[in-house]
């Protein structure tokens, strides 16, 4: 009884939390102009979605921001959390709690700090995407830092330093040994930087170009406009994210499960 009871307080949160994504992705699939009565189904917004080129060129552009964002920012958060790991205590606690200030810090103080900092101090132009791109850097960084270290502290310690005994240079040993040990926090720590990017608006809305638009400022500025064609296919753009976001998640969460099943099944043998 307790447990049904429990699972039943799961599935409404559950629902409570999907539930607006849920209702957006059935009125992708309709040809309603607002959300309302029901109305008869339709790819139409896909189609819009896909042939529009303004809309298509501002998905190209926000997933190359994301993309190239986020192995900058995936390097840097790296290469921090295994220096602040392999560094003395003080270090190592100084790194942590200055990596946590950009984390809890708001996005709109990052952004138009940023943007005081590039554009007003160094005389850096916004056409140039430098301002954006090193937003978005300083955004994500410390997420991936901190996807980073737990998988550092699951980590061997005695493995590198074996290396290191066996004649290995420490660029050799960090390349073979380190790295394959963390990949799976490197590679979330990606996907995380990259998830960011996409859903950035503040950092964005003061570093961008004025040309230029992401995903979130484009969204942000259709809704207040009028053109209706345009904000029903954003529906639809918004369910292809979720459903990439729900393909990744799942991909990422079976993956080490399925690892584990093997390499027990190969002791078995």
């Amino acid at each position: 009884m307790k447990k049904g009871f429990r699972y039943g307080w799961i599935g409404l949160v559950l629902l409570f939390m999907y539930a607006p994504i849920l209702i957006l992705a059935v009125y992708s699939f309709t040809d309603a102009a607002n959300i309302g009565p029901f109305r008869s189904f339709s790819v139409h917004n896909y189609v819009t979605l896909f042939t529009t080129p303004e809309l298509l060129n501002m998905i190209l552009g926000s997933v190359i921001l994301a993309v190239g964002s986020g192995l900058i920012a995936t390097i840097l958060g790296t290469s921090g959390a295994i220096g602040a790991f392999y560094s003395k205590k003080r270090v190592k606690m100084a790194m942590s709690a200055l990596n946590q200030v950009p984390v809890v810090n708001a996005d709109v103080v990052t952004g138009f700090s940023m943007c005081i900092l590039l554009v007003v101090v160094f005389g850096v132009s916004k056409d140039t995407y430098i301002p954006l791109v090193l937003g978005h850097v300083v955004l994500s960084a410390p997420f991936v830092y901190l996807a980073v270290v737990p998988k550092l502290k699951q980590m061997d310690p005695s493995i590198y330093e074996a290396a290191l005994d066996l004649g290995a240079t420490p660029f050799y040993a960090l390349v073979k040994v380190i790295i394959p040990e963390i990949a799976s926090g490197i590679l979330s720590g990606f996907v995380m930087a990259i998830t960011l990017s996409l859903d950035d608006y503040f950092v964005a809305t003061y570093t961008k170009p004025a040309t230029f638009d992401t995903i979130s400022t484009y969204v942000v500025n259709a809704t207040k406009g009028s053109q209706t064609e345009i904000k029903t296919a954003l529906w639809a753009l918004s369910t292809i994210i979720f459903l990439v976001v729900v393909v990744v998640e799942l991909v990422l969460n079976l993956a080490p499960a399925k690892k584990a099943a093997g390499e027990e099944t190969e002791i078995d043998e």
